[in-house]
């Protein structure tokens, strides 16, 4: 996501809350659903169970999702930054944001590399999808593992006119603490995140388009010609 900018690497860095590496400065918000983890015990009710078969439902049953979007990140001195712009999901593996609003941004994935492209700065940063990235929030979405391997799933408390289905991280050594999912009348209509360091970011999407056919060029980035290309094809 955007974030004020005052060096070369921090312009490097994947400037978005679903799939930032803390190496580079950022927020962490990794989890590995392939890999072994100890976990403290929960207690799992019909309610829960519930709510995962839905969530699971849901995603079983998505095959594209296109919106607009509407993110705000709020620190923990309440210090807010909004952005904004177009997302677009293909199962499997592949996704788009496509930031407009403050500053251009392009955050693409085709299942095999994740590409970051900065209009601004004429720079696009290239890396392979590792199974650490292929687990995030936002990956899941277009993934295909099931969300009990790596999550606890409880329905939260209704607000806002939207059914909230709450996520936990099984694993103990992730940068955040759940990621919640807001629906309504069955569709997805809100994300929010709530990391370590007390910043909470929400997603809100509008003009949801589910399971519409979507151009296979959108996840086929190609760097501009004359942009500085960080990492390997």
């Amino acid at each position: 996501y955007p974030l004020r900018r005052t060096t070369k690497e921090a312009s490097m860095a994947i400037k978005h809350p679903f799939f930032a590496r803390a190496s580079v400065a950022l927020s962490l918000v990794a989890l590995s659903f392939m890999a072994s983890a100890q976990s403290a015990a929960q207690e799992t009710t019909a309610n829960d169970v519930a709510a995962a078969t839905k969530l699971q439902g849901y995603l079983d049953a998505l095959t594209s999702f296109e919106a607009r979007f509407v993110q705000r990140i709020t620190d923990s001195r309440s210090q807010v930054e909004e952005s904004s712009g177009r997302f677009f999901l293909q199962r499997p593996g592949r996704l788009r944001w496509d930031y407009e609003k403050p500053q251009t941004q392009v955050i693409v994935t085709d299942g095999q590399r994740l590409w970051v492209y900065d209009k601004e700065l004429r720079q696009v940063t290239v890396r392979a999808i590792d199974a650490a990235i292929a687990a995030t929030p936002a990956m899941l979405l277009a993934g295909k593992a099931s969300l009990s391997e790596g999550f606890n799933i409880s329905t939260a408390e209704a607000r806002e006119g939207l059914e909230w289905m709450r996520m936990e991280p099984k694993r103990n050594d992730t940068d955040f603490l759940s990621v919640e999912l807001g629906f309504k009348q069955g569709e997805l209509r809100a994300m929010e995140l709530r990391d370590k360091l007390g910043q909470t970011t929400r997603i809100d999407f509008t003009g949801v388009r589910r399971n519409a056919r979507l151009d296979a060029k959108l996840f086929d980035f190609k760097p501009p010609k004359g942009v500085d290309v960080i990492g390997t094809p």
